[in-house]
């Protein structure tokens, strides 16, 4: 049994909650290859949370009966997590992103996975997906090396990226809900739970493709964003701004180290789409060390920093 309509009376195995923000034509992609799941017993159920989108979502809803949808006015992918999770019918919660595409046996693959360590979170692998592996573009190749280290996050980090991301309903009750904009809410949420007993563990066949940025000014909103969480930690943890101020060149001169990494990453193929990867780390590293000390400047100065919306 697969998918379960929203009137079903079967109670679903697995709830799988979606937050959604003004990218309808992922959301499509994302349900799509969700609806193709297969499970050895029982159904699912999908829950999209929309948080405000400026697109309505009314040709998707028309589109697609099976899924649930909701609305959460609260900014930020937590609570629209939060919302789904305490909506949902399941005793199992998997959350993915709407730009993210499932692999096929995603959902069996967290189910085992789950199944061997019921006692905490399980984040599955995820990678970038390309257009054409041989011509990337500087952003693509960038990502592809950087993005979602989901190995390394969980396993020296404590936590998963929510766009993939399984637990039982119980563990999710017992770290507590996702915070909102003003932290980054996967790392608190896994931090949490590794501290009360509930440890996230990787799951590598439990697979799932995002799409890499659209350009260099999409990443850097992605990046300011996560600034402004890292400098409100940063000041409630009663660090110096000089320490802040070092960290930003920290990450300007990290661009050396790193793009000989790039430059022997298996995963790009061709020298021009390295050269390609190598110039769009250099500028982006730069972009965020300039950032960093714009948003100290404006700290001193009194000003409040704020940060665009949780999909920018």
């Amino acid at each position: 049994m697969g998918l379960l309509p929203p009137d079903s009376r079967e109670v679903p195995r697995v709830s799988i909650i979606v937050p959604h923000l003004n990218t309808p034509e992922h959301l499509v992609r994302a349900l799509q290859a969700l609806a193709r799941q297969e499970i050895d017993r029982g159904g699912f159920e999908i829950i999209v949370v929309d948080n405000g989108s400026r697109i309505p979502l009314d040709p998707v809803m028309a589109a697609w009966p099976e899924v649930r949808f909701l609305v959460e006015r609260e900014a930020g992918p937590g609570p629209a997590r939060n919302l789904g999770a305490n909506a949902a019918r399941a005793a199992i919660l998997a959350f993915v992103d709407a730009d993210v595409r499932v692999l096929p046996g995603w959902l069996m693959a967290g189910l085992e996975a789950l199944a061997a360590h019921p006692d905490g979170p399980i984040g599955g692998d995820v990678r970038i997906s390309v257009d054409d592996p041989r011509h990337m573009s500087g952003v693509e190749a960038f990502e592809t090396v950087f993005a979602f280290q989901q190995r390394k996050l969980i396993e020296r980090q404590g936590y998963s990226v929510t766009a993939n991301m399984m637990m039982t309903r119980q563990v999710f009750e017992a770290i507590g809900p996702f915070g909102g904009l003003n932290v980054p809410e996967d790392m608190e949420f896994g931090q949490r739970g590794r501290a009360r007993g509930h440890p996230t563990r990787y799951a590598p066949a439990m697979r799932a493709l995002h799409p890499a940025r659209r350009n260099f000014d999409d990443m850097a909103a992605k990046w300011h964003r996560l600034a402004v969480q890292a400098l409100t930690a940063h000041q409630a943890a009663g660090k110096p701004m000089w320490m802040w101020d070092l960290r930003a060149l920290v990450v300007a001169a990290s661009a050396v180290p790193h793009g000989l990494r790039l430059l022997g990453s298996p995963r790009i193929e061709g020298l021009p789409s390295r050269l390609k990867g190598l110039a769009f780390l250099y500028r982006i590293r730069w972009a965020r060390a300039m950032d960093m000390l714009a948003l100290s400047r404006a700290t001193r100065h009194g000003e409040q920093v704020t940060a665009a919306g949780w999909n920018a």
